[in-house]
């Protein structure tokens, strides 16, 4: 028999994972992840009767097929998220801890399943991953101050950023080596203090956004803004924090960063605004490899040819 981490790349599936195996560690684990996109991992786990699955912050409508198969080999399946879902289905070997609320995260999933047992690591996920104010507001029992707070801040979207990519090659660290190297370490602080691989991500990241610095928007008003980030490493590592930055510079105004292809499609990242977290995945569903959260989706591909269809969407459900 064997236990399957599946989860996302990204700073929420990260520190998610982290809360976990610190709590309840599974030294032989076999850890299942891929850059942020990389949501269909569940097809990767060929599971047998009696296998453990523990499923974290991956759309279950994104891997509906590959969860009844794994249930119907008979494997136990524990799936915490807070993606669109779609119908959840009911299964004695399969647990939920699925809520799409807007201002709640996986990395906070599990830190309620674990009554806090690993809350530092909970804030960090959920920095990462945008949620600013619930961050801060989570962190009130740990008496942390401003410095802290803006260190676990920094940790988050760290770790964010490494799992934005087209491929693995675009990123420092597999995020299978990244979670390994976060095991070690029970405080987030500590990681921050001694780990070598914080450091590196810390200049790679200031390196990539003085980039960003010449970017012009392709079109921006008061309620929409869209920028075209062009086709390179440095731009692809930095689409989704920089659409999570624009975001909170920009509370009212919806933003979509369109990082282009090779071969002239897009990759689009979508942030729906601050003061009023919905729409980004409704948006994101209407093209074929579209999906996410309310506040926050993206398309895998975007054909040229439907750029301009995507700025009329993106228009109608953002322009009031």
């Amino acid at each position: 028999m064997s236990h399957y981490d599946v989860f996302n790349g990204d700073a929420d599936g990260l520190c998610a994972l982290q809360q976990l195996r610190l709590e309840n560690p599974i030294d032989d684990a076999v850890l299942v992840t891929g850059v942020k996109r990389d949501i269909a991992l569940l097809q990767q786990v060929t599971a047998s009767a009696g296998d453990t699955i523990t499923v974290l912050d991956i759309s279950l409508d994104k891997n509906r097929e590959a969860l009844e198969s794994a249930l119907a080999a008979g494997a136990s399946v524990d799936y915490f998220d807070h993606h669109f879902a779609g119908e959840i289905p009911q299964h004695p070997k399969l647990t939920t801890h699925i809520d799409t609320s807007p201002e709640i995260c996986t990395s906070l999933l599990v830190n309620d399943s674990l009554q806090s047992a690993r809350l530092a690591w909970a804030v960090a996920g959920a920095y990462g991953d945008n949620f600013h104010d619930a961050a801060r507001a989570a962190a009130a029992p740990l008496g942390l101050n401003e410095q802290q707070l803006e260190a676990l801040c920094e940790l988050g979207t760290l770790l964010n950023y490494n799992g934005y990519g087209n491929e693995v090659a675009d990123l420092f660290f597999h995020p299978r080596e990244l979670a390994l190297k976060l095991r070690p370490y029970a405080n987030p602080f500590a990681f921050i203090a001694h780990e070598p691989a914080y450091q590196a991500l810390r200049q790679g990241y200031a390196d990539d956004m003085a980039r960003v610095d010449a970017l012009e928007p392709e079109l921006a008003d008061d309620e929409v803004a869209l920028f075209i980030m062009p086709d390179a490493p440095w731009s692809r590592r930095v689409s989704g924090v920089y659409g999570n930055l624009l975001a909170r510079n920009h509370p009212q105004r919806a933003h979509a960063i369109l990082t282009a292809l090779e071969d002239g499609a897009f990759r689009v990242s979508i942030r729906a605004p601050l003061t009023r977290r919905t729409g980004a995945d409704t948006l994101c569903r209407e093209f074929p490899s579209g999906g996410g959260r309310a506040a926050a989706a993206g398309i895998n591909r975007l054909e040229a040819g439907e750029y301009g269809h995507f700025i009329d969407r993106f228009a109608h459900y953002f322009r009031c």
